[in-house]
């Protein structure tokens, strides 16, 4: 009998971490029919199909095909198909056209991905290290993408009339309403931010670097639920005294009353989740709002956003690995805080910074370099991970970043001031 070969135990613990990504990915998609996995409801989003061949693709072309000798691609037609935005790499399908492609199906997109993995874990012990390391960026490259896939499926879903739960689960107790925010004061200091320690960090979290805090406070927790109702009461998306000149523009010219999937049913608020439509919990942490509605909720509170040096700094001091974020397939919504501050999970959190490079950061050399760099224009950074976040994921030090308009990701607000 042929038995496996022993691998080296920092190969074992690598390709143990492989297949459980992998196989959390496949566990996402399990409750979709062919029918839900091709579809794609907006041009933000990806059909969940989609999401499964690109993060092989991109296994099979920085791993595979550039490190394992006579490695032939499983099918010469997927490149062009699943290429995101790697210039380096070629044509590929347009991004708003992704839900027009019904074949592959679902099981020959799944059959792709058991043969990369397969291929992937039997080239591991004979790999150099710039191809394992190429291997730990996939896995995370693909944790990226878990997230990615949990929150298009909720949008793509909210867009069946019929709204359809994806997993059902028991109605929420009611908890009490949080007390007032806590501030967490800091007076004004040069202090160090951005990844320089052991383990894996993407390229746009370095360099560490000096930046100067000014005094400031930072709330303990973020804006609720029953908070951001009171907003809506007072006027809040009637007044734009609140708002930016691009966030008004963009609540008149799309009709912005509230966040992402709230609808009022008898009077009352309600919003659409993972586990079908339900009243809003006052307590849990409001999400899906944009960076506009993020900037002018803490105007109108007398506060600000924090900056992502000020977040990065008060979060340090907390586990990155706890609070309410991603464990296994299932219904996924942010809970009420805990007692005491939480830095990490339930929400993204905007910031008031721009996505620019730090001091000193460079893109590495090749299609790779591709990955973050190039997108450090327009955007603004969010910190703390969220509740459809693969846990251990996040840093401190992470850095996500969408356009300030965009509010399908479970994004947040969590506030600041000056002192």
């Amino acid at each position: 009998m042929r038995t496996q070969p022993r691998l080296a135990p920092g190969i074992s613990t690598l390709a143990e971490r492989f297949a459980k990504v992998r196989g959390l990915t496949e566990a996402l998609v399990a409750p979709l029919s062919d029918a839900d996995a091709t579809v794609q409801s907006m041009e933000d989003a990806s059909p969940a199909k989609w999401h499964l061949a690109h993060t092989t693709w991109f296994l099979e072309t920085f791993i595979l095909r550039d490190f394992v000798a006579g490695y032939v691609l499983h099918d010469d037609r997927f490149p062009f198909l699943f290429n995101s935005y790697y210039e380096a790499e070629g044509r590929r399908h347009a991004r708003g056209r992704r839900g027009m492609v019904t074949r592959p199906t679902l099981d020959e997109v799944l059959a792709y991905r058991h043969h990369v993995d397969a291929a992937v874990l039997a080239a591991l012990p004979g790999l150099p290290d710039a191809a394992l390391d190429l291997v730990t960026l996939g896995c995370h490259h693909e944790e990226q993408h878990q997230e990615l896939l949990v929150t298009d499926i909720l949008h793509l879903m909210s867009e069946n009339p019929l709204e359809p739960a994806i997993w059902p689960a028991a109605r929420k107790v009611p908890v009490e309403m949080p007390g007032p925010i806590g501030w967490i004061e800091r007076a004004g200091a040069v202090a160090e931010i951005g990844f320089d320690g052991e383990g894996f960090a993407f390229d746009c979290e370095g360099p560490r670097h000096p930046t100067l805090l000014t005094p400031h406070a930072i709330a303990d927790r973020t804006i609720t639920n029953g908070e951001w109702a009171a907003f809506i009461a007072n006027g809040g998306y009637a007044n734009p005294a609140h708002w930016l000149s691009d966030g008004w523009a963009w609540v008149k010219a799309e009709a912005i009353v509230a966040p992402l999937y709230w609808e009022k049913h008898d009077g009352s608020w309600t919003r659409f989740g993972l586990d079908g439509r339900r009243a809003i919990d006052p307590a849990a942490p409001v999400t899906h709002v944009s960076f506009y509605e993020a900037d002018a909720y803490a105007a109108w509170a007398g506060a600000r956003l924090p900056t992502e040096a000020e977040w990065e700094v008060a979060a340090a001091e907390h586990d990155a690995s706890g609070g309410n974020q991603l464990d296994e397939a299932g219904p996924v919504e942010p809970r009420p805080a805990p007692d005491g501050p939480a830095f990490f999970g339930d929400v993204w959190e905007w910031t008031g910074s721009a996505y620019r490079p730090y001091p000193g950061f460079k893109a590495a050399q090749g299609a790779v370099g591709e990955y973050n760099g190039k997108f450090m224009s327009n955007q603004c950074v969010l910190r703390g991970g969220s509740c459809a976040t693969p846990r251990g994921h996040a840093r401190a030090s992470y850095r996500n970043f969408f356009y300030p308009h965009q509010r399908w990701q479970f994004t947040g607000v969590r506030l600041a001031k000056d002192l």
